[in-house]
């Protein structure tokens, strides 16, 4: 049994090592349907449950340090891509589109849990579900950083990584399943698209970054850190009640910054997302670290939950469709721009024109931006239901 939290904290880089050189590597296809910071989250998480590291004082310590200083970090590095300068060329169609997926995705996330709640953990239930939240409207870095807001237990957030993992696979598969019937429903809605590719042609979201050095990659690193360590003294005047505490302060405010920072020049620097890359899935491997899979037993439920999310999601975005005129191009990716996010939406947007990629990217950083916030947003009206 590992006693050292510096062996710790080891074991857990190279797994993660490990596992995403496999993944670069092979091309197994084992990954488009399970990506790699999932495997990692389920294999740390078993080796965490045979017992291969004790949770002594050591371990809690280098634990409890990294993931809090880790994640207003990453928050920060994440967000540098997101230069709402640029995300405001979308044109007020496309970010009105966004914003009604984003909507109808918090309304799911409300009356699911109003259906199921009682079948829940009612203690984190509606942590989880908030978390679930941010994931499904940034991605999961947002996830992670309601996680570390609302406190939310380890073995909880094992029910929200893997119900976002299935449930997003399945969605993704019907989004590019519907590709083929654009036509039949924009002319059901009466949507007029040929906007779409005038927007396309007006983003120009190719920012010309500098080369990835030391230099840049150590800026970087240490501008993140600094905004912890400053997050850290501002939050320590902020006011601080049961739901917003003082990390949540220190969340919001590196949020605050990213957001900021993205309209300077230390956004071209080359290499934060890569760090912030890192830092994820160091982050994710951590929490694994505490979970244990014989505490799972509620996680059919909880993607139950998550479906009937979806379906209400889906419900609403087709009254939409028809009320505003919308055409499926621009549902389907505000859609996976949510609950995909950058990774994800791109895809769908390349299935319809290579041309509209950049208002795939643009729509899934905007979720980066409002992600955490709707998320505690909603975890706050689902606390009022329990």
């Amino acid at each position: 049994m590992i006693e050292s939290g510096i062996l710790f904290l080891t074991v857990l880089i190279f797994i993660i090592g490990i596992i995403t050189s496999i993944e670069n590597k092979f091309k197994w296809k084992i990954f488009d349907i399970l990506p790699s910071i999932v495997i990692i989250y389920a294999l740390v998480m078993i080796l965490s449950s045979l017992g291969l590291w004790s949770k002594n004082e050591d371990i809690d310590s280098v634990y409890s340090s990294f993931k809090n200083t880790l994640l207003p970090s990453m928050i920060f590095l994440m967000l540098l891509e997101a230069d709402i300068r640029t995300i405001a060329k979308l044109g007020k169609k496309m970010i009105f589109t966004f914003m009604l997926a984003t909507t109808s995705i918090m309304m799911g996330f409300i009356i699911s849990y109003s259906i199921f709640h009682n079948y829940l953990d009612g203690n984190e239930a509606w942590k989880s579900f908030g978390a679930l939240c941010g994931s499904w409207i940034g991605g999961t870095g947002n996830m992670i950083a309601i996680q570390g807001a609302l406190n939310i237990s380890n073995n909880s957030m094992g029910y929200v990584l893997i119900t976002d993992s299935i449930n997003y696979t399945l969605w993704v598969m019907l989004l590019l399943a519907l590709v083929p019937f654009a036509a039949k429903f924009n002319s059901w809605a009466k949507a007029d698209s040929s906007a779409i590719e005038a927007v396309s042609e007006k983003l120009n979201i190719k920012k010309s970054k500098s080369d990835i050095s030391l230099s840049s990659l150590m800026l970087l690193l240490g501008s993140a850190l600094m905004v912890n360590e400053i997050g850290k003294q501002i939050a320590a005047l902020l006011p601080t009640t049961d739901f917003v505490t003082h990390y949540t302060w220190i969340v919001i405010i590196a949020t605050l910054a990213g957001i900021f920072f993205a309209t300077t020049p230390l956004a071209k620097i080359g290499g934060s997302s890569l760090i912030a890359q890192m830092m994820l899935y160091l982050i994710v491997a951590l929490i694994a670290s505490r979970a244990d899979f014989s505490e799972l037993a509620q996680a059919p439920l909880y993607i139950v939950a998550g479906f009937a999310v979806l379906m209400i999601h889906l419900g609403l975005m087709i009254l939409f469709a028809k009320l505003f005129r919308l055409d499926l191009f621009s549902l389907g990716v505000a859609s996976l721009a949510n609950i995909g996010g950058v990774a994800s939406a791109p895809i769908l947007a390349s299935a319809y024109s290579k041309a509209l990629v950049p208002i795939g990217v643009l729509m899934a950083l905007m979720g980066y931006i409002v992600g955490t916030g709707a998320g505690l947003v909603v975890a706050k009206i689902l606390q009022m239901l329990s």
